[in-house]
């Protein structure tokens, strides 16, 4: 796994051993940032399900003023440490340890990203009634079908990529863009 572009391109990131945590696979990557250019610059980021912290490091690497990271497994956790620590990227970070829908709500954030395991649906649901954040992006199994809408947020575009969907939500009284559905 590398980091695809910006101040810490082409640097090499560790991964968790074993099938417990799944990467977000780089041409996954590269298209979630190729959509979030735009807004991505000066912003506060949080990184949920963590894992070894590939997507937040990505948003850091490419502008984002300060990410959070969250993850409850301590395996996952000292990857992540590490990745940061080689990437001499600790000040510009919090990593707090624990379930994402029960701290979420604690970390007002530009854009969140929700990864939460595919076999615990739930979790989107649980985390998405707490986020506080002015987009919300979750990543999920392709033939698993998200909500249109959670609480406040609403999905205003869906973009496909082999077995993996990124559902992208705003708040209701956003004004933008009819929804788009992009498989690529």
């Amino acid at each position: 796994m590398r980091v695809i572009a910006g101040e810490f391109r082409s640097r090499k990131l560790a991964s968790v051993p074993g099938l417990a945590v799944r990467p977000t696979p780089d041409r996954l990557r590269e298209s979630l940032f190729s959509i979030l250019m735009p807004v991505i610059e000066g912003a506060v980021f949080v990184d949920a399900y963590a894992g070894s912290g590939s997507v937040g490091i990505e948003a850091l690497s490419r502008g984002a003023k300060r990410c959070v990271f969250i993850e409850r497994s301590s395996a996952a956790l000292e990857v992540l440490r590490a990745n940061l620590v080689s990437l001499g990227a600790q000040a510009r970070v919090n990593v707090i340890r624990g379930k994402a829908a029960q701290v979420l709500g604690a970390y007002a954030a530009d854009i969140v990203f929700l990864d939460p395991p595919y076999t615990d649906p739930d979790e989107y649901g649980a985390a998405m009634g707490v986020v506080r954040a002015r987009m919300v992006i979750a990543q999920h199994a392709a033939k698993q079908v998200l909500e249109d809408r959670y609480g406040v947020y609403e999905r205003y575009r869906l973009v496909k990529q082999g077995d993996n969907t990124l559902s992208f939500y705003r708040p209701l009284h956003s004004a933008g863009a009819e929804e788009d559905v992009v498989d690529e």
